[in-house]
């Protein structure tokens, strides 16, 4: 029976790449292939396959004039089309059992060693508890991945071709001294002089190779949670537990780094509870604390993943806007406005608050970041007298709303694969600035070949084993390129091809996954490695 359902769903295949090449498709021949489907799927028990067909038998008449095009038959078809998918990962779910789902939230662990055969071991284990492990093969790349990835722990193996772990140790430490990310050295050399070298350079841990995973696994996890308690103790907030204003330095050097390599525009509000002190007069200072609460935790749940909010002082609160222009900033400000002035707080009698914002945008940040606080905080102002609960943008912001173009590339033969992978790119979250704009190549070479991705930061979803042109090849071509920068690539690969796995790391690939894979994994990755583009 196996062999007759490869057959089946080999033959959806030919019928999508041929009608593929096709400008218009006969209704009668979409008919007769829906019929052909209905009978095949049932007595195959791809039942699911079977009703489907059916039911679109019963929606359209056998005899039609209208023609199709490839999007209208693709869309009509997804659920089936779906449905193919499913059955391998079904599958493939059976033959690898206990990889966990990922939910965009987990940790995030850096690893940079040259040893191919190690990365790929380290992220299938590390990846089964839940983290999110980008491998890096070059140390050069690891530097940029650094600022890119933002870690919550640094993997660095000592001895790699042509570049010393330590140097890599030496940059972390430096140039991101304001930040702490746990790094933790590994080598096959577990000498004194060696162990000493990298406690002297800061390194927060050191283990020998080989070791055992679990004990490995405990070490890391201690430093995470290490990390996360010394952002508590020293960077968050203690009633409202937002970041403090010590972090604003911190946040700040992010935001001059990104500006540095993107361009993009950044906005700070400045934000101000109306009449807080007759609250404390009226209810006293415990319920006070309960608003201040309440109102920082409105702020964290209505700001997106990559805002970040703190607490100045008293009942003023800060936000800084990452990539937003301040038009929008402005709009994001005023929805929070709204939403927290129809929260009720239980009292006698019950009452609401409001609150006031400036808000500017961060032109140049070269200068100081008291240069736009001082802007926000006038803008600040002038909601304050204009009658409070209003946002007021600063007076001198530049008059321009700058749209940031992300391209998504779906290079893979199987036109069930890209149809599938078109639906669940289509349907990732975006941020207002922020625009995606999909295309699918069915090779490599058509991909190389097109002018489509000659502009704006360019994701590549590339299948490895490809006619024409692999996805090696293409890789290869891009990683080549002086803008090479551009492009982030997720390649995907054969459970069997480890060659390709270890040449495509080495190549500069971003992150990869393998053959058949789950529709849900695949959303949380391309989540990841948007949020980095971004």
């Amino acid at each position: 029976m196996e062999k007759y359902t490869k057959h089946f769903f080999n033959n959806i295949r030919k019928k999508l790449e041929e009608w593929e090449a096709a400008a218009s498709i006969p209704h009668e021949e979409v008919y007769r292939f829906i019929h052909s489907m209905a009978g095949s799927a049932s007595v195959l028990g791809l039942h699911k396959i079977g009703n489907r067909a059916r039911e679109l038998m019963d929606k359209h008449k056998e005899k039609d004039e209208r023609t199709w095009t490839i999007s209208e038959v693709k869309e009509e078809l997804f659920d089936i089309i779906q449905y193919c998918y499913h059955y391998y990962e079904e599958e493939s779910s059976e033959l690898f059992p206990g990889k966990q789902s990922r939910d965009g939230e987990e940790p995030v662990v850096l690893l940079i060693d040259d040893d191919t055969s190690f990365l790929m071991y380290m992220k299938e284990e590390l990846e089964k508890i839940g983290w999110y492990v980008v491998p890096i093969a070059n140390p050069d790349k690891a530097v940029m991945s650094y600022y890119d990835v933002k870690p919550d722990c640094a993997i660095i193996d000592i001895y790699m071709d042509g570049t010393n772990g330590f140097e890599v140790l030496d940059f972390f430490k430096k140039k991101l001294k304001q930040q702490f990310i746990p790094t933790i050295m590994v080598s096959v050399e577990n000498s004194k002089k060696v162990r000493m070298k990298s406690y002297q350079m800061g390194a927060d841990d050191f283990i020998a190779k080989p070791f055992e995973l679990d004990e490995f696994i405990v070490r890391v996890k201690r430093q995470m949670e290490r990390k996360k308690q010394m952002e508590e103790l020293v960077l968050i907030d203690e009633l409202t537990r937002v970041y403090n204003r010590k972090y604003l330095s911190q946040a700040y050097a992010q935001v001059q780094s990104d500006w540095t390599r993107r361009g993009d525009s950044y906005c700070v509000a400045v934000l101000d509870l109306d009449h807080f002190k007759g609250v404390n007069d009226r209810y006293g200072h415990l319920m006070g604390d309960r608003v201040l609460k309440e109102f920082a935790s409105h702020l964290k749940s209505e700001t997106r993943i990559q805002d970040t909010v703190f607490r100045f002082g008293g009942e003023e609160f800060i936000i800084l806007f990452p990539h937003t222009s301040i038009k929008e900033a402005c709009t994001l400000v005023d929805d929070i406005r709204k939403r927290f002035s129809q929260l009720v707080f239980q009292a006698d009698p019950d009452f609401s608050c409001t609150f006031s914002a400036g808000v500017a945008e961060i032109a140049d940040p070269t200068k100081p970041f008291n240069t736009w606080l001082t802007l926000a905080d006038h803008a600040l102002y002038e909601a304050k007298s204009s009658g409070r609960n209003l946002v007021k943008l600063d007076g001198k912001a530049r008059e321009h709303t700058p749209h940031k173009m992300l391209k998504i590339a779906i290079v893979d033969d199987d036109p069930i694969i890209r149809t599938v992978m078109r639906d669940i790119v289509s349907k990732l979250p975006s941020e207002q600035h922020t625009q995606y704009d999909i295309h699918t190549f069915k090779d490599g070479a058509a991909f190389i070949g097109s002018d489509w991705h000659e502009e704006n930061p360019c994701l590549v979803i590339l299948d490895g084993v490809m006619p024409k042109m692999d996805g090696l090849e293409v890789l290869e071509q891009l990683r080549s390129r002086s803008d090479s920068d551009r492009y982030k690539v997720l390649m995907l690969t054969s459970r069997k091809s480890e060659r390709d796995i270890s040449r495509s790391l080495q190549l500069g690939a971003d992150d990869y996954m393998t053959k058949p894979f789950k529709l849900l994994e695949l959303e949380a990755r391309l989540g990841q490695m948007l949020k980095r583009m971004r």
